[in-house]
């Protein structure tokens, strides 16, 4: 499994969300480059990068983003903005390994289409599910789709992953937080990326033996200090142990 330290930026700064509210960011005081270059020191072999001030219209953080594809060493997933075909060819053409999409698929479902068409295998789609409905415009907005048509969607079209968060367990951290992502995983064609779910050693152990995740991305627990990334990276990508078979 694949583990995917996260650089969230807003205003040039390293931030988290609380429950997707961008006015009420936690500030890190840390250079974006630098982390990013730490994660990759401890062993991260990508890292995921969200613009938000890319999703508010905004391009102040295109030079810290441009310095972290060029310069932390590590494959970059980036996510935040992307509107149109043009803006997701600058990317690429910058050095994005990745581009995700999340609220411009609901909106503009054939952007994500003709993009996974025009760079197969370098397209992800941002999957953020709420009481059973995929929400749009930073979980500000419900849309009509449950989530397993939403994804059928696009089941024809070579994405690179898709990237699946449940908004419940990030907001209640409910018990049944997996239940969403291996369901999910379960009938998307395209690899699953679990978000919001890696809070811990042990829930990185227990998404590495949902068949279907081939990912998690992690973020907080990594700047608070919670989670050693190197351990993190260790049990992501240690070789899976044999399960017994129960009747």
């Amino acid at each position: 499994m694949i583990l995917y330290p996260t650089i969230e930026l807003q205003n040039g700064r390293c931030v988290s969300l609380f429950r997707g509210r961008m006015e009420e960011p936690q500030i890190w005081h840390v250079d974006p480059v630098e982390k990013a270059m730490d994660f990759v020191a401890a062993g991260a072999r990508w890292l995921h990068v969200t613009d938000f001030d890319a999703i508010e219209g905004g391009e102040g953080n295109t030079a810290i983003v441009d310095a972290i594809i060029r310069g932390a060493g590590a494959a970059v997933q980036l996510g935040g903005g992307f509107r149109t075909l043009n803006g997701i060819a600058e990317a690429i053409d910058r050095g994005a390994g990745r581009i995700v999409i999340g609220t411009q698929a609901v909106v503009q479902p054939d952007l994500v289409k003709q993009a996974a068409k025009a760079h197969p295998d370098q397209i992800v789609l941002a999957v953020d599910v709420y009481q059973g409905r995929v929400m749009s415009h930073g979980w500000r907005s419900p849309s009509v789709f449950e989530p397993e048509d939403f994804i059928a969607t696009f089941e024809t079209d070579p994405l690179a992953a898709i990237i699946v968060t449940d908004i419940d367990a990030d907001l209640e951290e409910a018990d049944d937080a997996l239940a969403l992502v291996t369901r999910l995983a379960g009938i998307a064609r395209a690899p699953v990326i679990a978000r919001g779910l890696a809070r811990s050693l042990d829930d990185i152990s227990k998404l590495k033996y949902v068949p279907g995740i081939s990912g998690a991305i992690i973020g907080r627990a990594l700047f608070d200090r919670s989670v050693d990334l190197e351990e993190a990276l260790a049990i992501a990508e240690a070789p899976l142990e044999p399960a017994a078979d129960f009747i």
